[in-house]
């Protein structure tokens, strides 16, 4: 599909939905896969009123509560499609149905009542995309982002990675997450680069994909990126003959995984940073000449970069505390939560609730989340460093840490394994007294054979310390 044709099929599915009754400012949820729809249908509705894209796997008290907290009264579904999604629909609520015909072009299924032949711009202010926070230490909060929000994201990730036309982006993460949608799809377009969407993926078709579109780059969670790997035991397959860089994001990747992938794609391999209120990247590792450092996610990318103490007051270099972030692509705050905008914002800067440390030279390496530190008498032990410790040996394919209560100490440290080789207990945590103080040293162990996650590869800690901690 070319620019002109986007264009022109985008403008007459935001016009056929206004036919609908959608008025500009109106919340319009989609739950799409992903594919040339679920980006058709964003920039159509981002163009008239708010796009809020839902994930196709939501439960049925899942899609109530987006609903119902969006505020979404037009509810756009594949035709036959997305039952549970129309079950939830708040009473009042419109369902329209949208496909793909032959011809490649949107038809909106149910007839709408009026005619409308023209659009006017979207204010540069206005509201595009609702997402809300993945939820891992408390209630998903509302992410308002405007429009200058996403051009200023997007044009951050074409400089940090010098993004050109001729560039071709393997979009394999969810479109309904701001991972996929800006960094993959909408810095993309930016570049006026291709986008290659597969409308049903996997890690077993990664392969076929990768050859037969030759991409220049792609960008993905640690966790996909370990699906990948676990199928490509050759270096440099077929299909990576144009790759630039691959990127990982949204969780922390492990130094020995990046040094892993570098080996088999023969190309860098950049971890960044991002979130949600910052309309996706705040961080990244640079590409070539610039310096990579494994466990870091980088210098900031068109976002100023802030360690602050409880107080929020700036620190020194080398000195650990709260990440700030502050810049165009950031939020202005949360909707209808005071409180959260009250401990989330000091003085102009987003607290990211994550504990980090700064270098010298700007990187930024993030420790922990705050809400997840282990406090074990005192001592403050951030997960990941156990994490990173048990993950280096081996026979261990993946590590997640979280705080035990304890009657004495408060917590103790507790782990969940997967293991990809045998290894007994006593080995394991041998192999971490030499590598970690006393007091780090797990003495809860449990070997499992997977973790839970968010669809965009998050670890989900408190489940898993929930879960452990229940036995």
């Amino acid at each position: 599909m070319t620019y002109g044709r986007l264009r022109e099929l985008t403008e007459q599915v935001a016009m056929g939905l206004m036919s609908h009754g959608v008025a500009p400012g109106d919340r319009v949820a989609m739950v799409f896969p992903n594919g040339p729809e679920a980006i058709l249908l964003f920039l159509a509705t981002s163009m008239i009123g708010v796009s809020c894209p839902l994930n196709p796997g939501y439960k049925e008290d899942e899609f109530r509560f987006y609903l119902e907290d969006t505020g979404a009264r037009f509810l756009l579904v594949p035709p036959g499609e997305a039952a549970t999604a129309r079950q939830a629909l708040p009473a009042g609520g419109k369902v329209i149905e949208v496909e793909l015909d032959a011809t490649g072009r949107l038809e909106l299924n149910n007839h709408g009542g009026g005619h409308v032949d023209s659009i006017d711009a979207a204010d540069p202010e206005a509201t595009a995309l609702v997402l809300h926070t993945s939820g891992t230490t408390s209630r998903p909060k509302r992410v308002p982002l405007r429009h200058r929000n996403l051009l200023t994201s997007a044009d951050n990730i074409v400089r940090s990675y010098e993004l050109t036309p001729d560039d071709v982006s393997l979009c394999i993460m969810p479109l309904f997450h701001v991972h996929g949608l800006v960094a993959s799809t909408l810095a993309t377009f930016a570049s006026g680069g291709t986008v290659v969407v597969p409308r049903r993926y996997g890690p077993l078709g990664f392969r076929p994909l990768m050859e037969a579109t030759t991409p220049t780059w792609f960008s993905a969670s640690p966790t996909p990126h370990q699906l990948i790997l676990a199928r490509l035991q050759d270096r440099r397959p077929p299909g990576c003959e144009r790759l630039r860089f691959v990127r990982s994001c949204s969780a922390a990747l492990a130094p020995a995984q990046m040094e892993l992938m570098e080996d088999r794609f023969g190309v860098p391999v950049l971890e960044a940073y991002g979130m949600t209120e910052a309309s996706h990247q705040m961080a990244s590792n640079p590409l070539p000449p610039g310096r990579r450092v494994p466990g870091s996610v980088g210098r900031g990318t068109g976002v100023e970069v802030a360690i602050l103490d409880d107080g929020g007051n700036e620190l020194a270099a080398g000195t650990s505390g709260e990440v700030a972030v502050r810049g165009p692509n950031v939020i202005d705050g949360y909707e209808n939560n005071p409180q959260a905008n009250a401990s989330s914002f000091t003085r102009g800067w987003f607290r990211t609730g994550d504990l980090g440390v700064l270098d010298a030279d700007g990187y930024l390496r993030l420790l922990s989340r705050i809400k997840e530190l282990i406090n074990r008498g005192g001592e403050k032990i951030a997960p990941r460093e156990i994490d990173e410790v048990l993950e280096a040996h081996p026979s261990v394919k993946e590590a997640v840490s979280f705080g035990v209560p304890h009657p004495t100490w408060g917590e103790e440290v507790g782990v969940a394994v997967v293991l990809s080789a045998p290894i007994t207990e006593k080995e394991l945590l041998a192999f971490c007294r030499s590598r970690l103080a006393d007091f780090k040293v797990p003495r809860h162990l449990h070997f499992v054979d997977s973790i839970p996650k968010t669809p965009t590869g998050k670890i989900q800690r408190r489940f898993v310390a929930e879960q452990f901690i229940r036995q």
